[in-house]
C-alpha cells in the first residue's frame, strides 16, 4: 500500500470516529446515554417538545399560543362583577285552583234529557250544560196558566158587576168583592210568574207560555262560570237531585293553577307566603308562568324530609294542564355582587373542573383553573381563580381547548 491510499484509509476512519463521538455527544445531551430505559426517554423527549409548542410554564399552567388569523375568531374582554340573584329551584305537578272548583248541581230534581259538554271542554259563563226534565218546573208553570186563568175571569166579573151597577142591576157590595177578588188573582199571577222565573225562565218564554197556553217541563242548567269540564257525570235518563253526588258537571276556573312542590328540608326556612315564583313546563320550556306562594305545609315527611309548597299560577291563556310536570324559581335573597364571565368563556374539563383562558396580548393564551358558582342569563359566578381586570377569553374557550389537545397552534 503507497502512502497516499493508507493516509486515505485512515482519514476515512477518523472521520467515522469524530461522526460517532459527536453522536454519542448528543444522544447524552438528549438523555438517550447513560437510561437504562430507552422507550421511556422518547416519551419525555415527545413531551418536552410538546411543551415547547404550547409554551407550558413553571407554574403548571398549559398555555397556547395563536395565529394573527386564528386570534380573530377569539373574544376577550375584561373581567369584572355582575350581580347573582340568590334563587332557590324545586319541582312539582301542576293541578287545577281548588279553591275555584265548581260542583254544578240543579236547583231541582228531574231526568237529564241531554248534556252538551264532555270533560276538558272550555265553556263561558251562561252556556248550557245539560237539560232536564223537571216535575217541579212543570207544576210551577202550570199553576202560572191557572193562575192567569183566574185572573182573566176575575177581569171580567168585576166588568159585569160595575156595569150592573150603573144600571141598578148590582149592589156596591158586589163590586168591592169583585174588586178584592180581581186584586188576589193577580197577586196569585204575579208569584205564579215569580216561581217560573226562578227556573231561570225569560220573560219572553213566560209570555209565550201564556199565548200558547203550553207548559214545558225541559229545565236548562247553564254554567255559573266561565272555565273548563274536570269530570262529567250527566248522562241522558240519570235522575239528578240537589246537593246530591255525584254532580253532573264539575268545573275549575283555569284562569289560575296550582303549582305543588315538595321542597328539601333545608331550603324550607327560605320560602314565605306571597314570594314570587317563576314557573317553566316541559310543554313550553321558552314560556315562563308567574305566579306566588300561597300555602307552605305545616309539617315535614318523616320518609322524604320534605315540606309542601303550594304556589297559584297565572294562566290566562289556559295553557297548562293538571298533572304537568313543572320547576319553579324563587328569589330568597338579596344579590350578591361576584366576578362573573360568559358562559361561552368556561370549559369544563374531563375531570369536572372548570377553566378559563387569560391573555395578556390576545396571542398568549393561559389556561386557568376556576371555581364557579351560580349561572344566570348566560353568566356563570366565578369565586376563585381570577382577579378583577385580568383580560378573559368571553367566547371560543372550546377552540383553545381543542387546541391544546391538538399540540398548540397551527
Amino acid at each position: 500500500m503507497n502512502v497516499f491510499g493508507y493516509l486515505l484509509k485512515h482519514s476515512r476512519l477518523a472521520v467515522i470516529v469524530v461522526a460517532a463521538i459527536g453522536a454519542a455527544a448528543l444522544l447524552w445531551s438528549r438523555g438517550f446515554v447513560g437510561r437504562a430505559d430507552g422507550q421511556a426517554t422518547r416519551k419525555e423527549l415527545v413531551a418536552s417538545a410538546r411543551s415547547e409548542q404550547t409554551g407550558s410554564i413553571g407554574s403548571g399552567e398549559e398555555s397556547v399560543d395563536l395565529s394573527q388569523k386564528q386570534a380573530g375568531s377569539i373574544k376577550v374582554g375584561t373581567l369584572g362583577a355582575r350581580k347573582f340573584a340568590i334563587l332557590k329551584t324545586a319541582v312539582g305537578t301542576i293541578d287545577f285552583n281548588e279553591n275555584m272548583l265548581v260542583q254544578v248541581f240543579t236547583q231541582y230534581q228531574g231526568k237529564i234529557i241531554k248534556a252538551f259538554y264532555n270533560v276538558g271542554d272550555d265553556v263561558k259563563q251562561g252556556d248550557i250544560l245539560f237539560t232536564i226534565d223537571s216535575p217541579d218546573l212543570l207544576q210551577a208553570e202550570s199553576t202560572l196558566l191557572a193562575a192567569a186563568g183566574v185572573l182573566e175571569l176575575q177581569k171580567k166579573t168585576l166588568a159585569r158587576v160595575s156595569g150592573l151597577l150603573k144600571t141598578g142591576g148590582a149592589a156596591q157590595k158586589d163590586v168591592d168583592q169583585s174588586t178584592s177578588d180581581q186584586q188576589t188573582a193577580e197577586g196569585n199571577f204575579k208569584a205564579a210568574k215569580d216561581a217560573v222565573r226562578i227556573f231561570g225562565r225569560l220573560d219572553e218564554e213566560i209570555d209565550q207560555i201564556l199565548v200558547n197556553r203550553r207548559v214545558n217541563s225541559t229545565l236548562k242548567v247553564p254554567s255559573p262560570i266561565s272555565g273548563r269540564i274536570v269530570t262529567r257525570n250527566a248522562a241522558p235518563g240519570l235522575l239528578t237531585q240537589p246537593g246530591t253526588p255525584p254532580p253532573p258537571y264539575q268545573m275549575a276556573d283555569v284562569s289560575t293553577m296550582w303549582m305543588v312542590a315538595n321542597v328539601i328540608e333545608t331550603d324550607a326556612p327560605s320560602y314565605r307566603l306571597d314570594q314570587p315564583v317563576e314557573v317553566t313546563v316541559p310543554a313550553y320550556p321558552d314560556k315562563v308562568f308567574k305566579g306566588h306562594v300561597t300555602n307552605l305545609g305545616s309539617t315535614i315527611d318523616p320518609n322524604s324530609r320534605r315540606q309542601l309548597v303550594r304556589s297559584e299560577i297565572d294562566d290566562p291563556d289556559h295553557l297548562l294542564r293538571s298533572g304537568m310536570y313543572a320547576s319553579f324559581v324563587t328569589r330568597v335573597g338579596d344579590p350578591v355582587t361576584s366576578l362573573a364571565v360568559p358562559a361561552d368563556g368556561v370549559t369544563r374539563e374531563g375531570d369536572g373542573t372548570m377553566t378559563v383562558w387569560v391573555t395578556n396580548d390576545r396571542r398568549h393564551f393561559v389556561k386557568r383553573t376556576v371555581t364557579t358558582g351560580l349561572r344566570q342569563d348566560g353568566w356563570v359566578q366565578i369565586l376563585e381563580g381570577l382577579q378583577p381586570g385580568e383580560t378573559v377569553v368571553t367566547e371560543g374557550a372550546v377552540f383553545l381547548s381543542n387546541q391544546l389537545l391538538l399540540g398548540g397552534a397551527g
